[in-house]
């Protein structure tokens, strides 16, 4: 889980390189990631230009992992 929420962080500062998201990294780390952000982003509306709906998903996911460990004693 770890290693995912390093995958959406490394996506969102990808926003900030222009054409970093149209390269071979970009999209591969995009395929990944994408998927798993959409329906965020299809609930939270972005604040002007900036989309929190990533952050958002980053807790979501925290919060599952978190869950999984307290279930499985893990």
């Amino acid at each position: 889980m770890v290693m995912y929420s390093f995958l959406v962080i490394v996506y969102i500062f990808m926003s900030w390189f222009p054409n970093a998201r149209e390269s071979s990294f970009g999209q591969l780390i995009g395929s990944l990631v994408e998927p798993y952000l959409e329906p965020f982003r299809r609930i939270i509306p972005p604040l002007g230009m900036i989309d929190i709906s990533p952050i958002v998903a980053i807790i979501v996911l925290r919060l599952a992992a978190t869950g999984v460990q307290v279930l499985f004693g893990g």
